[in-house]
């Protein structure tokens, strides 16, 4: 948990960009962090949220390997070219945005790829914040492999018909009874995407279908609540919600 670790504990950690066999055998990107020691050591993939594969992302990936995590975030922009963060996102969104079935296939080759280290434990989690958050609960709904799902703030979880596109053809509400691993939700209850009535449809189809979820809504928060780089941050719901992450984590993966 934050700030859990005696001063007189050795501490190490690697951080680099690997390759990664992705979407129909492309080659993608993704950041990879990992503590320093023999382990085994859990896994988590980390989904990119909108605005792509930033620092916020990297920052992101190396706290899980801080608590001794593999952690990995694949580049579902890698298609689109290479340049700053925003440009490329700004580029994938001008194209109609990324398709569902390639960030599935990319986290799926991440999660591959993490599992293989002779360090692991062999569970791996998939978490994602935004954009990303549906990824997540769309990647643990329609692939195999993953031990536990966060779904921070996932906004299009639940979409109308009118939502509906080419990148993304399929409401993710609709593979709920697929969900095939424990998952954790995080929200605030003053986000527009996705809204409280939006995430109580939610919880009543994992209700209806029998799944093994945890909520938690936090007040006086928004969307993207942990981004401490924008005004929406809120430091005390934030750091209350990764106290969650952990636990949660540590309980699906570390066991």
């Amino acid at each position: 948990m934050w700030n859990s670790k005696r001063t007189d504990v050795y501490e190490g950690m690697l951080a680099e960009t690997v390759t990664v066999k992705g979407y129909g055998d492309d080659f993608v990107h993704a950041y990879y962090a990992r503590p320093l020691g023999e382990g085994p050591f859990p896994a988590v993939v980390l989904i990119p949220h909108m605005p792509g594969w930033d620092e916020f992302y990297r920052e992101t990936t190396r706290r899980f390997a801080h608590h001794g995590y593999l952690a990995i975030c694949p580049d579902i922009y890698c298609r689109f070219g290479h340049g700053l963060p925003d440009e490329i996102a700004q580029k994938a969104r001008a194209e109609g945005g990324v398709h569902d079935e390639s960030v599935v296939g990319d986290s799926v080759g991440a999660m591959n790829f993490i599992r293989s280290m002779p360090n692991s434990n062999g569970k791996v989690g998939v978490i994602g914040t935004c954009s990303g958050g549906r990824h997540a609960f769309l990647a643990a709904c329609t692939a195999e492999g993953f031990d536990a799902v966060v779904d921070c703030w996932g906004g299009g979880v639940v979409m109308t018909e009118e939502q509906l596109s080419p990148a993304r053809p399929v409401s993710p509400l609709d593979y709920t009874e697929k969900l095939n691993c424990p998952i954790l939700g995080i929200f605030g209850n003053d986000d527009h995407m996705p809204t409280p009535e939006e995430v109580n449809i939610l919880e009543e189809k994992l209700k209806e279908h029998g799944k093994d979820y945890e909520f938690h809504r936090y007040d006086g928060a928004g969307h993207g609540f942990w981004y401490y780089h924008t005004e929406m941050y809120r430091p005390k719901q934030a750091m209350d919600s990764w106290e969650k992450v952990f636990e949660f984590f540590g309980r699906h993966l570390k066991d």
